[in-house]
């Protein structure tokens, strides 16, 4: 590690642009393209590493802005100092440099294929495939249950309650038993809507968690649903970045922690934490491209909870990468 530490790597990094192939709608709004930066290290021997910073600032991270401004900043050659050193500020930055440099100095987990997204899963890891908003759901889930998915992940609090609990009937009557549902509402529901949907996931009897049921800010109302329903609680804008993911597990949530690790923060850190503590963990995608795709499955392979399908059966949302 000391040698590493002096070594110097050339950085260069470029950003990209990826249109969704139809707009994604969540209660944060609508959203069409992916915007990120690709980032390459390579050592003094010519070996390169690939990382990816993907912001959501909806979510808590940096903006795209942000980033570019700080990768623009750095010098054409930098060390393993400058890499560990990035500050909280910029989580999708501390992702992006430390999982390329970790793709450049420890290849051995890097170098196998990224598994096709539009499969159940693969490698001993199942994929949860995340479905349209609204009545579009009904149509959409029959092509990858055929291709291997058994989870399926549904938007809720896009439209009015009265709506989508008539399209939440619809499509746990469709499902297959064997099927598990999640719901995600981005925060987006009032304390009263919260409950109506955990009395319904209740009675579905179908619904694996219930997905940030409301703005970070009402983490104590939602501890305390967190112990009046069967249907579990997942965390996710909450826990977005690993200090708030901190947080939460200080303040006394034991419920499921949804990891955007691409987001999150310093994979190294993510480790430190998630082997001290024992939490339900599922990492989730946030539409990275392959680079940072493959790091962040790296992580869940390592540190999610086997009995939970991970949250990447994304990339029918977009077109195919070359």
């Amino acid at each position: 590690m000391q040698t590493k530490s002096l070594s110097t790597y050339q950085f260069e990094f470029r950003p990209y642009r990826r249109p969704f192939k139809r707009t994604l709608s969540t209660s944060h709004g609508n959203w069409d393209v992916r915007e990120g930066i690709i980032l390459r290290l390579m050592d003094e021997t010519g070996r390169v590493g690939w990382g990816e910073i993907a912001p959501i600032p909806w979510f808590g991270s940096e903006t795209l802005e942000q980033a570019l401004d700080f990768c623009q900043q750095l010098p054409p050659q930098i060390t393993a100092r400058d890499i560990f050193s990035i500050p909280a500020e910029l989580p999708a930055c501390q992702f992006g440099f430390e999982s390329g440099w970790e793709a450049l100095t420890n290849p051995i987990n890097f170098g196998s294929p990224t598994p096709p997204f539009s499969k159940g899963g693969q490698g001993g890891i199942a994929y949860s495939c995340l479905l349209p908003a609204g009545e579009a759901v009904l149509q959409s889930w029959q092509t990858p249950w055929n291709q291997g998915s058994r989870t399926f992940k549904w938007k809720i609090g896009v439209a009015s309650i009265a709506d989508e609990l008539k399209v939440f009937n619809q499509l746990i009557q469709s499902l297959p038993q064997s099927a598990k549902l999640r719901l995600d509402a981005n925060g987006g529901l009032t304390q009263q809507e919260a409950h109506q949907w955990l009395r319904a996931a209740d009675e579905a009897g179908i619904v694996e968690f219930l997905e940030q049921p409301l703005p970070p800010e009402q983490f104590d109302a939602m501890l305390k649903m967190s112990r009046q329903y069967s249907t579990l609680i997942a965390l996710d804008e909450s826990v977005a970045t690993l200090d708030q993911l901190e947080d939460c597990y200080h303040r006394g949530w034991r419920g499921i922690f949804v990891i955007k690790a691409a987001i999150a923060g310093s994979p190294k850190r993510l480790r430190q934490f998630c082997r001290e503590h024992d939490i339900d963990t599922v990492f989730s995608s946030v539409f990275e491209s392959a680079i940072a795709r493959q790091a962040a499955l790296q992580l869940a392979a390592e540190l999610s909870n086997p009995n939970r399908a991970v949250g990447f059966g994304v990339n029918h949302w977009f077109e195919a990468e070359e």
